[in-house]
């Protein structure tokens, strides 16, 4: 995704893109959260991705806000689904 993707339990749980924060989140929280100043929907090759929140810099700026963004990471990781490896292919 072109960031620095930090992995929880071998799935992808937050990490930085475009100059800010990208947060997998719960997608029945995704509503509330994209209500918040500085937040906006993930788009990636035109598709919206649905289990994530892109939060601009200055809504996770105090130590309070980034552990709010943290924590909704951390919460959904265990429910969230691990992504399929894609298999080496064998050289004939």
């Amino acid at each position: 995704m072109g960031g620095l993707t930090f992995m929880v339990d071998d799935k992808m749980c937050f990490g930085t893109f475009k100059g800010a924060l990208l947060c997998r989140v719960d997608p029945a929280e995704r509503p509330q959260l994209l209500a918040q100043e500085g937040t906006d929907i993930v788009r990636q090759g035109g598709r919206e991705m649905k289990g994530y929140v892109h939060v601009q810099p200055f809504a996770y700026e105090s130590d309070e806000a980034l552990a709010f963004w943290v924590d909704k990471c951390l919460d959904f990781n265990p429910k969230a689904p691990l992504s399929k490896k894609k298999q080496k292919k064998q050289g004939k």
